[in-house]
């Protein structure tokens, strides 16, 4: 089973799922705000992106945060920021059976769910 997390009115969840849905690919659509996120599951994307990668320091959640939460951030102290306001998780992220992606890049999804043949 493909697992899309993400947040229902994020315009690169959008897209991510335009693309699965053009492309006939079932996935369940886990959505932060309606069904959270367990801490293991936020240490196990941690541990294969970094929290650096997976932070989104770009969104209005993160520009609206007081720099108290913000500065001297280290993986504990940003793993908990994340557990405690999850639309600055960056996303999608997309579960395929273990095999995973963050964010969405057209090209990357191709790849990942139609990789061309090996010679």
């Amino acid at each position: 089973m493909i697992t899309l997390y993400g947040i229902r009115n994020c315009d690169t969840v959008k897209k991510a799922r335009l693309w699965l849905s053009v492309n006939n690919i079932d996935y369940r659509f886990h959505d932060f705000q309606n069904d959270g996120l367990d801490r293991a599951t936020l240490n196990r994307w941690c541990k294969l992106w970094g929290w650096e990668a997976l932070l989104n320091r770009r969104g209005t959640t993160w520009r609206h945060l007081p720099e108290s939460e913000t500065n001297n951030l280290d993986e504990a102290k940003a793993c908990l920021l994340m557990l405690n306001h999850l639309s600055v998780i960056k996303r999608p992220v997309v579960d395929k059976q273990g095999k995973m992606l963050l964010g969405f890049d057209e090209q990357a999804y191709q790849d990942h769910f139609f990789p061309p043949p090996r010679e």
